[in-house]
């Protein structure tokens, strides 16, 4: 397996292992210490901690049954972007609207770049337009 194939493969596990399975061996081993999320949103840490309040505290409570459709992965270089859907029924609070019991689609774009085997840097969209509408 080539480094970019390695690369696309390390991504799709930090999705399904972390993301959909909750699973924080998996999310130990596979985000390097200095890590960074260049678009955490104002007020949360860029390192891994802001990740893992974003995905514990703030998206799996609302959407605690989440998983992940992996669409398409492109990998170039230190560099994996992934296009994605996370599918989740809405029911917990979620930015102040209480729990619907609707079904949600969460489209994402996200490029993660890696370092001997380990995720060290990520920019992403999330539309959270989109999954307000469809929760209102």
């Amino acid at each position: 397996m080539n480094t970019q194939e390695q690369n696309k493969a390390i991504v799709a596990r930090f999705n399904k292992e972390f993301i959909q399975g909750g699973d924080a061996n998996a999310f130990n081993e596979l985000v390097a210490p200095d890590f960074i999320n260049q678009t955490a949103p104002p007020g949360v840490p860029k390192g891994p901690e802001g990740v893992l309040y974003f995905f514990n505290h703030f998206l799996k409570p609302a959407f605690p049954d989440l998983s992940v459709e992996i669409y398409d992965q492109v990998a170039e270089g230190d560099r994996v972007t992934t296009r994605k859907a996370f599918h989740a029924t809405h029911t917990g609070e979620f930015m102040g609207i209480p729990a619907t019991n609707k079904k949600v689609v969460m489209n994402v774009i996200d490029m993660l770049r890696l370092r001997d085997n380990r995720l060290v840097e990520h920019w992403g969209i999330l539309d959270f337009q989109s999954v307000m509408a469809q929760i209102s």
